[in-house]
């Protein structure tokens, strides 16, 4: 899979209604992940979206979260920019690249969905993630 460059909205507990209403606009399909799948979370918040994603039929992706209590949430600072991908060392330079002069938020590493996941602040402001596929089973 070639590395992708999407936007990235993160909601205050309605990120499901969001892509449910952006499906009705763009088609497609809707995928989403809550926080049940991640250990520790606070049982008020495990059917929250810890990651969803619409895929319209033309290629259109929207990705949204919901923001979980123990992050700030800021009105007007709810977008990132995410890079995703299979290919490691061209998503790995990138964030090296990225990195430089900013400020890495959750370093790279391995992540419980099996992907290599990190996030950084780079030195405009601009919130990143980056996701590189594991393996497939």
């Amino acid at each position: 899979m070639p590395s992708q460059l999407n936007a990235y909205v993160s909601f205050k507990d309605n990120a499901r209604q969001a892509l449910e209403f952006y499906k009705s606009v763009f088609g497609g399909k809707v995928e989403l992940h809550t926080f049940d799948e991640m250990p520790g979370v606070a049982a008020d918040e495990t059917d929250k979206i810890m990651h969803g994603m619409l895929t319209a039929d033309n290629g259109i992706t929207f990705m949204a979260a919901d923001t979980p209590k123990g992050m700030t949430f800021t009105e007007g600072a709810r977008i990132s920019m995410s890079l995703s991908g299979d290919n490691e060392p061209e998503l790995r330079g990138y964030w090296d690249k990225l990195a430089e002069g900013g400020n890495i938020t959750m370093p790279i590493a391995k992540a419980p969905w099996g992907d290599t996941f990190g996030m950084l602040v780079d030195k405009f402001g601009i919130q990143w993630m980056v996701n590189i596929a594991g393996p497939k089973a």
